[in-house]
């Protein structure tokens, strides 16, 4: 069977659809009433570092898409995704296994708050993470709703990923975060009381003249005071063209 017809006899639940990647051929399944991926994710891809024969978890993995993308892009030996949702970890699943990715990914349905009961301590290599950006109440209506819990602190905290991370990581393995510059202090702070120093950082602007409104950061377990500030990442030139760096990015 060709890719085209497998991919069109593929069975769908209600509401979700299969979007293509742009990469290896890769296609990902999406409910867009749930949770779709956007370009943060996209760029953790781009900005995290592994290195042949590496180990690699995602927290809070959603669909799926940081491992595919991942693995497409990198020579890891294998990538973990670790997600709270059911529904999430199921479409994951059928995404990794549309992918023929079997072997390299495995999706785990689980509490980030438990990770390293999960799978042990100096487990991984790297730990990457996309995590939930709102504390507090603000703008939250239904606590179980997929897109808060993928949006707010419901079910993980900023400290529950850091203190499970620090205990996985192998010493001076690498973590990995895409998150809100308007907590980069609070971040900073936690991150170096869990013993992960940030050793690099992206901020990344949707136009060259407004406020960065994500940053990338690199962190080491065990690693000494010192960060890399890199040259700011701009989104569009103008309204619905990308830059250069952002098409690369995306694969085009």
């Amino acid at each position: 069977m060709s890719e085209n017809k497998r991919i069109a006899n593929t069975r769908l639940r209600e509401g979700e659809r299969i979007d293509e990647l742009q990469r290896n051929g890769y296609v990902i399944i999406q409910d867009p009433k749930r949770f779709c991926f956007g370009m943060d994710a996209v760029l953790l891809s781009g900005f995290a570092h592994v290195k042949a024969g590496e180990r690699v978890l995602d927290l809070g993995t959603g669909t799926g898409i940081i491992p595919i993308l991942l693995e497409a892009k990198t020579d890891g030996s294998h990538f973990t995704g670790l997600e709270i949702q059911p529904e999430s970890a199921d479409m994951a699943r059928r995404s990794v296994g549309l992918n023929h990715l079997e072997s390299k990914i495995e999706i785990v349905t689980g509490d980030v708050k438990g990770a390293s009961s999960y799978f042990g301590a100096s487990s991984f290599h790297v730990i990457t993470t996309n995590p939930p950006y709102m504390i507090g109440n603000h703008g939250l209506q239904n606590a179980q709703d997929a897109k808060t819990i993928a949006r707010h602190e419901v079910l993980c905290t900023l400290d529950d990923i850091l203190r499970e991370s620090a205990r996985m990581l192998l010493p001076k393995g690498r973590f990995y975060m895409v998150h809100r510059p308007f907590r980069l202090s609070e971040i900073f702070c936690k991150m170096t009381g869990y013993g992960i120093e940030p050793k690099r950082m992206k901020l990344v602007h949707p136009y060259a003249d407004r406020e960065p409104n994500m940053v990338l950061i690199e962190g080491l377990r065990g690693g000494k005071p010192r960060m890399t500030v890199e040259k700011p990442l701009i989104v569009y030139q103008e309204p619905g063209k990308y830059t250069d760096e952002i098409l690369q990015l995306y694969g085009y």
